[in-house]
Parts: structure tokens; C-alpha cells; sequence
């Protein structure tokens, strides 16, 4: 399959970041602490065990890279109180398998969401064993801790096709980063291609986030299943969390 990403980022000629001039950029501000501040610190812990191929983690990083380039989710951005946000790409498995395939990056305007685009793009797929969810937020909460940045919200976001079976407890976890003012977001993939080479995954993957994973003021989950669908639940979440509307509202549920 080809990359989204190498599309997205083919596509962009100069008339392409007329919005993306230094002009355009607010001033930044800092905190006491001198940490820059930001409307959103987000982790995008993403699934990539034993029952993630290479061709779901690679669908999985295309849909980030085409819905963070989308236009509703650049203007969502810029129309913050401080127009930007600080992002990373964090891909997990087992308790010891967590890898940053992009580190902490803030995004403001279209270019900034292209770069970071140009490295879940072109960067390698390793893939682990077991579906340590615990272990990805404990991990994603204390890379929210030690960055150099102060969100007025902040925000895990969880994708994955199964739950846990490996690692330390989903409960404590969850529940330490919520007192820690963390909101944990959930992005179950139902699909029904199966490798026999894979586990199969028999359970209600959406029941199982809501149920057992998602957390924290606001939290929701927003299910996808094929690529679209998967971009469209991505670009919809994004927009979410970074206006912070309420999800009822978006995602028409009482």
C-alpha cells in the first residue's frame, strides 16, 4: 500500500504555507517555570503487538499523518488560546517495548504538521509481542511529566485492536495518570482482516476502550474500522481534543 504520508507531503507546493509564514506565529509565552506553554500536550500511544502487522501500523501512521494535515485540524490548532500544541508519537507492546517514533514536537501551522508528518512517514516498523496498556500509559504520562512544555489540557490517546494481556495493572495506571490531570482518549480498531500468523482478536475492541481503558474528564473513544473510516475517527478525535468540544456533541452520542 502506499503512503499516505508521501502523498500528503508530495502535495505541498510553496502557495501551500502561505499561512505557514513567521508572521503568522504568535509570540511564544512561558510559564514561571520557563516550560513553553501550549493549548495541548498529546501522546499518540499507538499498538504495535503481536496482532498489529506492518500493514496496520503502517495504516496507523498514515491516517495521524493525513488527518494532523488536515485543514479543519490545522484551524482547530491555530484557533487555540495560544495556537499550538505540543505532539508526540509514541509505539508500544510489551511493558518493555515503548518506542518514540517522534519525539515532542509543537505543531502551529501546516508546515509544522508536515514535518512531523515527514517522520512517522519515513521512519522503520519494529513490532513487539504482548498488548501492554498499563504499561504504554504509565509511560505516556511520565513523557507528559518530563517534557519542557505547560498544557492547559493534556491528553493520552490510546489506539489499539485487543486488550491487555501483559504488564503492569491497566487499573492503577489509568487511574494515576487521571490524578495527575491526564485525559485518556481511546481509538479501537475493529477490522476484520486476519492474519494466520496473528492472534485473532475475538472481543468487542470498542466495549473493551470504553469499559477498561478510556479515562479522565471528557474521555471518549472514537471507533474506526477500514482506512477512511480510520482517518475520518482520527481527524474527528484530533478536532476534539484540541478545541476541547464536547464529544457528545461531535460524535452525536447521548
Amino acid at each position: 500500500m502506499a503512503l499516505i504520508g508521501a502523498a500528503v507531503l508530495a502535495t505541498g507546493g510553496e502557495g501551500d504555507f502561505a499561512r505557514d509564514s513567521e508572521f503568522d506565529r504568535r509570540p511564544v509565552e512561558y510559564a514561571a517555570d520557563g516550560r513553553e506553554m501550549v493549548d495541548l500536550e498529546l501522546v499518540l500511544a499507538v499498538d504495535v503487538s503481536s496482532s498489529i502487522d506492518e500493514f496496520e501500523a503502517r495504516r496507523q501512521r498514515d491516517g495521524h499523518v493525513a488527518a494532523l494535515a488536515d485543514p479543519d485540524v490545522i484551524s482547530a490548532i491555530q484557533s487555540g488560546g495560544y495556537g499550538r500544541i505540543a505532539v508526540m508519537y509514541l509505539e508500544w507492546a510489551d511493558a518493555d517495548f515503548q518506542r518514540v517514533v517522534a519525539p515532542w514536537t509543537v505543531i502551529e501551522t501546516e508546515q509544522d504538521a508536515r514535518a512531523f508528518a515527514a517522520l512517522l512517514a519515513t521512519s522503520s516498523f519494529n513490532s513487539g509481542r504482548r498488548t501492554a496498556i498499563g504499561a504504554a500509559i504509565s509511560n505516556a504520562s511520565e513523557l507528559i511529566d518530563t517534557n519542557r512544555y505547560d498544557g492547559m489540557r493534556l491528553v493520552i490517546d490510546i489506539s489499539g485492536d485487543g486488550p491487555q494481556n501483559a504488564g503492569p495493572s491497566l487499573v492503577q495506571a489509568r487511574d494515576q495518570a487521571v490524578d495527575k490531570g491526564v485525559t485518556i482518549n481511546g481509538l479501537p480498531i475493529e477490522t476484520e482482516r486476519q492474519s494466520p500468523f496473528r492472534p485473532t482478536v475475538t472481543i468487542d475492541v470498542a466495549s473493551y476502550f470504553e469499559n477498561n481503558v478510556i479515562a479522565g474528564p471528557g474521555a471518549f473513544i472514537s471507533p474506526s474500522n477500514e482506512h477512511q473510516d480510520f482517518v475520518d475517527a482520527l481527524r474527528r478525535k484530533l478536532i476534539i481534543e484540541i478545541a476541547g468540544y464536547d464529544p457528545a456533541q461531535i460524535l452525536g452520542k447521548g
